[in-house]
Protein backbone atom coordinates (compact mmCIF):
# COMPACT_ATOMS: atom_id res chain seq x y z
CA UNK A 1 0.00 0.00 0.00
CA UNK A 2 1.43 3.38 -1.03
CA UNK A 3 1.35 6.22 1.49
CA UNK A 4 0.78 9.90 0.75
CA UNK A 5 4.05 10.97 2.33
CA UNK A 6 7.65 10.12 1.50
CA UNK A 7 9.33 10.91 4.83
CA UNK A 8 12.91 12.16 4.49
CA UNK A 9 13.91 13.14 8.03
CA UNK A 10 12.46 12.64 11.50
CA UNK A 11 13.45 14.77 14.47
CA UNK A 12 13.65 12.13 17.23
CA UNK A 13 15.15 14.57 19.72
CA UNK A 14 11.96 16.63 19.61
CA UNK A 15 9.86 13.87 21.19
CA UNK A 16 12.49 13.28 23.85
CA UNK A 17 13.05 16.92 24.78
CA UNK A 18 9.56 18.40 24.30
CA UNK A 19 5.97 17.63 25.19
CA UNK A 20 4.16 18.06 21.86
CA UNK A 21 0.88 19.98 22.22
CA UNK A 22 -0.23 20.66 18.65
CA UNK A 23 1.04 19.95 15.11
CA UNK A 24 0.62 21.67 11.75
CA UNK A 25 1.77 20.94 8.19
CA UNK A 26 3.49 23.79 6.35
CA UNK A 27 5.44 24.34 3.16
CA UNK A 28 9.06 25.42 2.99
CA UNK A 29 10.80 27.81 0.61
CA UNK A 30 13.78 26.02 -1.00
CA UNK A 31 16.28 26.57 -3.80
CA UNK A 32 16.64 23.99 -6.61
CA UNK A 33 19.88 22.43 -5.40
CA UNK A 34 18.39 22.05 -1.89
CA UNK A 35 15.47 20.03 -3.26
CA UNK A 36 17.85 17.68 -5.05
CA UNK A 37 19.82 17.22 -1.84
CA UNK A 38 16.60 16.48 0.07
CA UNK A 39 15.63 13.83 -2.48
CA UNK A 40 18.90 12.10 -1.53
CA UNK A 41 17.91 12.48 2.18
CA UNK A 42 20.98 14.56 3.02
CA UNK A 43 19.60 16.88 5.67
CA UNK A 44 19.27 17.21 9.43
CA UNK A 45 16.60 18.70 11.71
CA UNK A 46 18.65 18.34 14.91
CA UNK A 47 18.70 21.56 16.97
CA UNK A 48 16.42 23.32 14.48
CA UNK A 49 13.57 25.57 15.55
CA UNK A 50 11.10 28.04 14.06
CA UNK A 51 10.55 31.68 14.98
CA UNK A 52 7.78 34.12 14.11
CA UNK A 53 9.12 37.48 12.92
CA UNK A 54 7.04 40.26 11.32
CA UNK A 55 4.06 37.91 10.80
CA UNK A 56 6.26 35.39 8.93
CA UNK A 57 7.67 32.08 10.15
CA UNK A 58 11.35 31.24 9.63
CA UNK A 59 13.21 27.97 10.23
CA UNK A 60 16.66 28.18 11.81
CA UNK A 61 19.53 25.63 12.08
CA UNK A 62 18.17 23.14 9.54
CA UNK A 63 21.20 21.68 7.76
CA UNK A 64 20.90 20.63 4.11
CA UNK A 65 24.12 19.26 2.61
CA UNK A 66 25.21 20.98 -0.61
CA UNK A 67 24.30 19.09 -3.79
CA UNK A 68 27.59 18.06 -5.41
CA UNK A 69 26.50 18.51 -9.03
CA UNK A 70 25.18 22.05 -8.45
CA UNK A 71 28.69 23.62 -8.12
CA UNK A 72 28.25 27.43 -8.09
CA UNK A 73 24.45 27.30 -7.50
CA UNK A 74 24.79 25.85 -3.99
CA UNK A 75 23.60 27.95 -1.08
CA UNK A 76 24.65 28.12 2.58
CA UNK A 77 23.67 24.79 4.25
CA UNK A 78 22.46 26.52 7.44
CA UNK A 79 20.64 29.47 5.86
CA UNK A 80 17.37 30.70 7.33
CA UNK A 81 14.41 29.27 5.41
CA UNK A 82 10.94 30.75 5.21
CA UNK A 83 7.99 28.52 6.12
CA UNK A 84 4.76 28.92 4.17
CA UNK A 85 1.66 29.26 6.34
CA UNK A 86 -1.65 31.09 6.12
CA UNK A 87 -1.98 34.30 8.10
CA UNK A 88 -4.59 32.81 10.45
CA UNK A 89 -2.31 29.89 11.30
CA UNK A 90 0.62 32.24 11.95
CA UNK A 91 -1.47 34.44 14.25
CA UNK A 92 -2.74 31.38 16.15
CA UNK A 93 0.79 30.06 16.72
CA UNK A 94 2.12 33.57 17.51
CA UNK A 95 -0.37 34.00 20.34
CA UNK A 96 0.49 30.57 21.75
CA UNK A 97 4.27 31.03 21.56
CA UNK A 98 3.99 34.18 23.66
CA UNK A 99 3.09 31.88 26.56
CA UNK A 100 6.05 31.00 28.77
CA UNK A 101 7.94 27.89 27.70
CA UNK A 102 6.22 27.19 24.35
CA UNK A 103 8.28 26.95 21.16
CA UNK A 104 7.92 25.85 17.52
CA UNK A 105 9.81 22.67 16.63
CA UNK A 106 9.99 20.86 13.27
CA UNK A 107 9.11 17.16 13.72
CA UNK A 108 9.60 15.75 10.23
CA UNK A 109 10.37 16.74 6.67
CA UNK A 110 8.71 14.91 3.80
CA UNK A 111 7.52 15.11 0.21
CA UNK A 112 3.76 14.90 -0.26
CA UNK A 113 2.18 12.95 -3.11
CA UNK A 114 2.36 16.02 -5.40
CA UNK A 115 6.12 16.23 -4.83
CA UNK A 116 6.21 19.35 -2.66
CA UNK A 117 8.51 19.47 0.38
CA UNK A 118 6.52 19.87 3.60
CA UNK A 119 7.47 20.22 7.26
CA UNK A 120 5.40 19.08 10.20
CA UNK A 121 5.73 21.90 12.71
CA UNK A 122 4.78 21.37 16.36
CA UNK A 123 4.04 23.56 19.32
CA UNK A 124 5.95 22.11 22.25
CA UNK A 125 6.82 22.72 25.87
CA UNK A 126 10.30 21.77 27.08
CA UNK A 127 10.47 18.71 29.34
CA UNK A 128 12.27 18.81 32.65
CA UNK A 129 14.76 16.09 33.61
CA UNK A 130 12.28 14.33 35.91
CA UNK A 131 9.68 14.26 33.09
CA UNK A 132 12.16 12.40 30.89
CA UNK A 133 12.84 9.85 33.65
CA UNK A 134 9.10 9.34 34.07
CA UNK A 135 8.73 8.61 30.34
CA UNK A 136 11.55 6.05 30.51
CA UNK A 137 9.89 4.30 33.47
CA UNK A 138 6.56 4.12 31.62
CA UNK A 139 8.25 2.71 28.51
CA UNK A 140 10.10 0.04 30.50
CA UNK A 141 6.93 -0.91 32.38
CA UNK A 142 5.00 -1.31 29.11
CA UNK A 143 7.78 -3.51 27.68
CA UNK A 144 7.70 -5.76 30.76
CA UNK A 145 3.92 -6.11 30.51
CA UNK A 146 4.16 -7.02 26.82
CA UNK A 147 6.81 -9.66 27.56
CA UNK A 148 4.75 -11.19 30.33
CA UNK A 149 1.62 -11.32 28.20
CA UNK A 150 3.57 -12.79 25.29
CA UNK A 151 4.96 -15.63 27.42
CA UNK A 152 1.57 -16.59 28.89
Amino acid sequence: MKTDKQIIINNRKAFRDYAILETLECGIELKGSEVKSLREAKASLDDSFAKIENEEVFLYNMHINPYLAASYQNVDPLRVRKLLLKKGQINKFASKTKEKGLTLIPLKLYFNKKGFAKIELALGRGKKFFDKREDIKKREFNLKVKRILKNR
